[in-house]
């Protein structure tokens, strides 16, 4: 595998990876641009302007573009992320050029037609409503609410149906000038990809965009607070948060060997002693989550209203007893298992270009696969042992939907982890 990065003049970054064998290949276009770059007001845009990015542009209809890369067997989406807004497409070898100029034309230049914002406002409305009829979704986004509140960082991406309702043409330009510009973009490609042929597409497409300073965004503040919504339902769904290592700091590998074995399988702390010995849910978990100047442990799991207390419980001693008794077997475990599920996730060409984009934008370059296990590989349970220690300090928050009179709050957590 070779990873090749060349910077335009105007500061648009290509970076591509040749993969040896496969006969395909995902390109796409990652801007800087998320939720968290949004105000208030803007609660939404983003998601909404990826949406519109594929309802036409001044060279193809809606159609058009969705058949052009169909025609040829491929596939193209989009998704919006807190820190990021990705279009992408996947094609055979000889449609790389094709891929390219399509996503390119989406992003270049979308039609923001008035028919089809309102279209697309309903589609985004029924896609806000969904989300609200799936507990075990949107208590993370509550969660996240509950974890950074009052900042752009804690906002939900799809935004709240009263701005979703508002957008019109000018908010959706005005956030592709301010945010769109050459500096806070990333043209990834991976698979069967010549670097020098996607670099000549890249210039001729984009060395026309204006290069200006990018926007600044708030910091994120981990805050904590507690957010509960009762709700007739079978079960009380929970989710707790601490605030834990982001993408740049050198904890983020404790943080991940930690929640792997806390909650990552089966074989897991959480799994074993909560679903396994007591039969107190379904489904539990942990695990790390991490930005670029910020990160999170969380813990999901969905239970009766009647057992939500010994849940919780449960998974506070839990939590406390990690700090003094984490056996090396079960860091070893976990350390296999992420190495095992990275490696295995860059099987695939739309993975190694997504990994490429997103490492390229927070270290400014992309680190090999073979120094970022090594890393992995120098977690040893004494630091997994003290990060433990840590979480049981760390600021919280707490997040609950259902029937969940009977749940404690975020302060008797803290009180058990504490005690």
């Amino acid at each position: 595998m070779t990873v090749r990065l060349t910077t335009l003049g105007n500061g648009l970054r290509v970076v591509t990876e040749d993969m040896p064998g496969l006969k395909s290949a995902s390109a796409g276009i990652w801007v800087q641009a998320g939720g968290r770059h949004e105000t208030a007001a803007q609660n939404g845009i983003a998601h909404f302007l990826e949406h519109m990015a594929f309802k036409g542009t001044a060279r193809r209809s809606a159609l058009q573009i969705a058949e052009e890369i169909e025609d040829v067997g491929g596939y193209i989406n989009a998704y919006t992320s807190r820190e990021t807004t990705a279009y992408y497409a996947r094609v055979l070898q000889e449609d790389v050029g094709l891929a390219l100029d399509v996503v390119g034309d989406i992003v270049l230049n979308p039609a923001f037609h008035e028919a089809d914002i309102e279209t697309e406002r309903h589609v985004i409305l029924q896609e806000i409503g969904q989300a609200l009829d799936t507990p075990d979704d949107i208590v993370f986004d509550w969660l996240h609410e509950a974890s950074y509140p009052e900042q752009a960082f804690g906002r939900t991406i799809l935004g709240p149906e009263e701005r979703v309702s508002a957008f019109g043409r000018g908010d959706l330009q005005g956030f592709v000038a301010d945010h769109y510009a050459p500096g806070q973009m990333i043209l990834a490609a991976a698979g069967a990809v010549d670097h020098d042929a996607v670099v000549k597409q890249a210039e001729a497409m984009f060395a026309g965009l204006t290069p200006r300073a990018p926007k600044g965004y708030e910091p994120a503040r981990f805050k904590g607070a507690e957010r509960r919504e009762v709700k007739e339902l079978e079960q009380v769904h929970f989710a707790l948060a601490f605030d834990s290592p982001g993408y740049r700091d050198p904890q983020v590998h404790a943080a991940q060997v930690y929640a792997m074995a806390m909650g990552g399988g089966m074989s897991s702390r959480l799994f074993q002693k909560i679903r396994e010995e007591r039969g107190l849910c379904y489904s539990i978990f942990a695990q790390s989550g991490a930005y670029e100047d910020a990160g999170q442990i969380t813990i999901y799991a969905g239970t009766s209203e009647d057992e939500i207390a010994d849940l919780v419980a449960l998974t506070a001693d839990e939590l406390k007893r990690a700090a003094e008794d984490m056996t090396e077997a079960e860091v070893a475990r976990a350390r296999a298992q992420i190495k095992a599920g990275m490696l295995m996730g860059l099987e695939s060409a739309s993975s190694r270009a997504e990994r490429d984009a997103r490492l390229l934008a927070i270290h400014g370059r992309v680190p090999t696969v073979e120094e970022v296990v090594a890393k992995i590989d120098a977690v040893g349970v004494a630091e997994v042992r003290a990060f433990a220690e840590r979480m049981t300090g760390a600021d919280a928050a707490l997040a609950l939907y259902g029937p969940v009179a009977a749940a404690p709050g975020l302060e008797a957590i803290r009180d058990r982890l504490r005690g």
